[in-house]
């Protein structure tokens, strides 16, 4: 599944994509400029924490499964046209540094626009898995897609 309009999801269809490690410089990196706490940006504060060490924001997670879905290019090129939001996010885990995240991807719901007849909504259950298959994060998220050009 890739290059994806919306005509080419169907519910059910599913997309995986590459993994990415990450950093304990690049959760350092993300913590300082977005989510500043301790847990996430503090070593040696981390390990007295309720985690016993440093692990990545939750919002940084959210940001590089994006990416990996991005990267591998599920949607067309210009066919994705934005999110109206995402539902029912959860973190299941903590991601350390040194973890590799992969993303897997479940079509929901397919739904062309009454409005707007040249795209739709797809809805997709997206998680977040680390390397050793255990799921970090899951979220419901809807995508805006063009539909396919008409000959």
């Amino acid at each position: 599944m890739f290059h994806c309009y919306l005509d080419d999801f169907t519910t059910g269809s599913i997309f995986e994509t590459e993994g990415k490690t990450l950093s304990e410089a690049e959760i350092l990196d993300f913590a300082f400029k977005y989510d500043p706490q301790p847990f996430h940006m503090d070593v040696e504060a981390a390990k007295e924490g309720p985690f016993g060490g440093l692990i990545a924001s939750g919002l940084h997670t959210m940001a590089i499964g994006l990416r990996l879905i991005l990267q591998a290019q599920i949607f067309a090129p210009g066919a994705s046209l934005g999110s109206p939001g995402i539902d029912e996010i959860r973190w299941l885990k903590p991601v350390l540094p040194g973890d590799t995240l992969r993303v897997r991807g479940e079509t929901l719901k397919v739904t062309p626009s009454r409005s707007k007849p040249d795209r739709g909504i797809v809805k997709i259950r997206t998680a977040i898995f680390n390397q050793h298959g255990e799921e970090v994060m899951s979220m419901l998220s809807m995508q805006i897609v063009k539909r396919r050009a008409a000959d």
